[in-house]
């Protein structure tokens, strides 16, 4: 189930232009698992821990954590309902879901990364010809807008000109 849950996060995540640790997990065979990690949140600015009930248990996943703590990494916790904050981040204020409701959980870390940052890009593969575009990033007052009336947001794919509905959380393509 958390692999599930790390890709749909690591996809929603690249449709916004930002390269997750998930992502790239099966790249560099001839690189250990330690070293990967090690890489990987030396060259990040963010750690998204998602701490699903058995998850949050995890030896790695608390090594991860604490290695984020200890190069002051923003740490924004994905956290399953029940499941227990490891100790280092239980102060924080984690982004609370349930696996029905995941894509709402995504939703929110993309409008605090927005919050933080200066994102720009959308990247989405359009459902009729499997294209992919860069588009700018919908204003997250019609992402708001949309989420309000429980509709969709509205592209057309600049290759066969077919229109695209994306979930305004996740910016997924609507099949």
């Amino acid at each position: 189930m958390n692999e599930g849950l790390a890709l749909e996060l690591a996809r929603s995540l690249g449709r916004i232009g930002i390269e997750s640790f998930a992502a790239m997990y099966g790249l560099c065979p001839g690189i250990s698992r330690r070293e990967r990690v090690s890489f990987a949140m030396r060259n990040s600015e963010c750690l998204v821990p998602l701490l699903t009930v058995e998850g949050s248990r995890s030896e790695s996943v608390n090594q991860e954590i604490g290695l984020a703590y200890g190069l002051n990494l923003l740490i924004i916790p994905l956290r399953e309902t029940g499941a227990e904050m490891p100790f280092l981040i239980d102060g924080l204020n984690p982004i609370d879901f349930a696996v029905s409701r995941y894509e709402d959980a995504i939703g929110q870390l993309i409008r605090t990364v927005r919050d933080l940052s200066q994102l720009q890009w959308l990247k989405v593969a359009c459902p009729s010809c499997g294209e992919e575009m860069t588009q700018y990033l919908t204003p997250q007052e019609e992402v708001d807008e949309a989420l309000k009336k429980g509709g969709f947001l509205e592209t057309v794919c600049t290759y066969c000109q077919n229109k695209i509905s994306l979930d305004p959380r996740t910016f997924s393509p609507r099949y």
